[in-house]
């Protein structure tokens, strides 16, 4: 029995001694790992979304003998946070501005049958263009033909009708030389000035097709009753053409191109040169000496 308890107290020995060498290897497993972060299994998180659109950076940290997991760093969230600020000062958006065109642009007029469009070299009418409401105004031209000519828009007939009553009335007759003129007419005429004086000269007298007041219907050009001076220099300093300059206004019509103001208008001084804007504008033009392109505060018209 000796024997065999001494055997048993033996086993026994091993055992605890087999547990004790267990304990130890585990103890010196665990203080090889390093801290405790790293020995604990944990759930790492998704990038998360910040307000404004912006996603954290995240970082990979490793843990011993465990599958690389991604962490979010404080710097990248830091980061994130800062981007979704709003600015306290936004960038500022293009102003809208009204820019004038270019010298030499020419631009088409939305609005072509107002009469109070300004045609000039930089604002021309649609090429296709044609009043609907052409008349034949009631009173004497240089010729008797009933042809285009003749014809201005109904609001502008009545007026240049009632502005010879009132000439004639003041003993100074008049009559007319030339109104519409469509596109095509228009073309031909330039056309014809630069063949006889070039285009550079022909441009400060004539207007190229599109850019003639004349394809409105409501302009017209006037001389005495006499057809002397009809569209030529002399008219100017003539009886007409000073009453013209001093009454033109009361019926609704502008000398379109004043003296002195061919740096202006782009054309030469034409004091036969009749425009309809209407009896308001008119007299506001008139009466402070401006032109059209003066009283839209527009740039000034190139030759």
């Amino acid at each position: 029995m000796k024997g065999k308890w001494k055997d048993n107290m033996v086993n026994k020995t091993k055992t605890k001694m087999n547990i004790s060498i267990a304990i130890l290897m585990a103890l010196t497993i665990v203080a090889g790992c390093g801290n405790k972060s790293d020995v604990i299994s944990t759930v790492s998180p998704l990038p998360t979304t910040i307000t404004g659109g912006a996603t954290t950076e995240p970082t990979v940290s490793p843990s011993v003998g465990a599958t690389p997991t991604t962490t979010p760093t404080a710097s990248s969230t830091v980061a994130a946070t800062a981007t979704a600020k709003p600015s306290s000062s936004p960038a500022a958006s293009p102003a809208a501005s009204h820019t004038p065109p270019k010298n030499g642009a020419v631009q088409v007029i939305a609005k072509p049958e107002s009469i109070t469009a300004l045609v000039n070299k930089q604002n021309a009418l649609p090429s296709s263009y044609e009043p609907t409401d052409l008349v034949y105004p009631n009173i004497a031209f240089t010729f008797s033909e009933k042809i285009d000519k003749r014809k201005m828009r109904q609001v502008a007939a009545t007026a240049i009708e009632k502005l010879f009553a009132g000439a004639a009335k003041d003993g100074v007759p008049l009559a007319g030389v030339s109104a519409y003129r469509s596109y095509a007419t228009q073309k031909a005429l330039f056309d014809s000035y630069v063949k006889k004086d070039g285009e550079e000269k022909a441009k400060t007298y004539s207007a190229v097709p599109g850019t003639s007041e004349h394809e409105t219907g409501l302009a017209i050009d006037v001389t005495g009753s006499n057809g002397k001076c009809a569209a030529a220099d002399c008219f100017g300093g003539t009886k007409e053409a000073i009453w013209l300059e001093k009454h033109a206004g009361e019926y609704g019509f502008i000398i379109r191109y004043p003296q002195g103001k061919a740096a202006i208008t782009g054309y030469q001084y034409e004091p036969w040169h009749l425009r309809y804007v209407g009896a308001d504008i008119a007299n506001e033009i008139q009466s402070k000496n401006l032109t059209m392109e003066e009283y839209y505060h527009t740039v000034p018209v190139s030759k």
